[in-house]
């Protein structure tokens, strides 16, 4: 079988689907992807369900290769710098990986996760109806641990994608993950009215610290009204929780299931992956939207994908190419006294 296999992969990196639904009463968050949009638009663009199983690639940096047969591939990032054999290519590409070439995704200057997707079938066999890795469970993926150089990953029905590289255009990715989103509450009597305020004021700077846990930030303490404990109850992804230190922090994908710190809002979903491209010292405030806003913005990200994914051929700009030394482009000079 097709095979994609990893020569070499940082920490952080894993495989997601769009997550493990249904579980939360028994402990067991969904994982999923950090950028859910972005996680869907590599699939979109490599003509899989957008929730289909996708390598998600953290700063740690990726390389691979192709087994037993071409592979079509759409990697998709935020300035993640990404070649072909050492060819540079633009941050979000779709191409055909040949067997004997390399593709290569190093961090760049923003953004913390891409997204690779294969057309096929990366084949794994579903835990509790997901692939989906949850590391500090274990479960998902590749015995719930992250990708490691030697890896193998099996692609069932495996299709070669474009010829040539071609850049893909997908301008609801070019997201200012300065002001955040959030729906306020559900313990929104916790805080009083002027420590709402600084709340969606800020500013914040995310913290380093962060992980597929949470998001933390630094900035004035929020103060308690009420103190800084409740009786847990479930956390959604995006959940903000302000623990006794009055420093907000945001739940991700592989948050616990319950909390027992006030909530005083939570992002909402469309924004979840553009506070997650966040890296350590970006400065944020947050907005408060209600329901029906929330809603609507899920409907305008879930219409931009209704469509494939526009894509324009690269421009080859290596002058050095096997193709361009193998031509006689001097052919028929004379000098010039005939």
């Amino acid at each position: 079988m097709t095979a994609l296999v990893a020569e070499a992969a940082g920490p952080g990196i894993t495989l997601q689907d769009g997550g493990r639904h249904g579980y939360l009463r028994y402990g067991i968050t969904a994982a999923g992807p950090m950028d859910p949009l972005m996680h869907a638009t590599a699939n979109r663009a490599a003509g899989n369900p957008f929730d289909a199983t996708a390598i998600e690639v953290s700063t740690g940096g990726l390389t691979v290769t192709a087994e037993g047969g071409p592979l079509g591939i759409a990697m998709v990032s935020r300035s993640f710098r990404i070649d072909l054999d050492g060819v540079a290519l633009p941050d979000a590409v779709a191409l055909t990986l040949e067997p004997g070439r390399t593709l290569t995704v190093r961090a760049g200057p923003t953004g913390a996760w891409g997204y690779l997707a294969v057309q096929g079938r990366i084949d794994v066999a579903p835990v509790l109806g997901s692939t989906a890795t949850h590391t500090r469970s274990g479960l998902g993926g590749l015995d719930g641990r992250g990708l490691a150089a030697g890896d193998r990953l099996p692609v069932a029905e495996a299709r070669p994608g474009e010829v040539s590289p071609h850049r893909l255009i997908a301008p609801w990715l070019d997201r200012d993950p300065k002001e955040v989103r959030v729906v306020l509450g559900p313990q929104g009597d916790y805080f009083a009215p002027d420590q709402i305020h600084a709340f969606l004021a800020g500013p914040w700077t995310v913290s380093p610290r962060g992980d597929r846990m949470a998001c933390f930030l630094d900035g004035t303490p929020l103060k308690h009204a009420k103190g800084h404990d409740i009786v847990s109850d479930g956390v959604a992804m995006g959940a903000i929780q302000v623990p006794g230190n009055g420093l907000p922090i945001i739940l991700m994908a592989d948050r616990q299931s319950t909390g027992g710190y006030p909530k005083i809002a939570t992002v909402i979903g469309p924004d979840l992956g553009r506070l997650a491209q966040a890296q350590g010292g970006t400065q944020l405030s947050f907005r408060s939207v209600s329901v029906a806003e929330a809603v609507a913005a899920r409907r305008a990200e879930r219409d931009a994908l209704r469509d494939p994914v526009p894509r324009d051929p690269v421009v080859r700009t290596n002058f050095a190419s096997d193709f361009l030394l193998g031509l006689n482009l001097v052919d028929g000079v004379t000098d010039g006294r005939s």
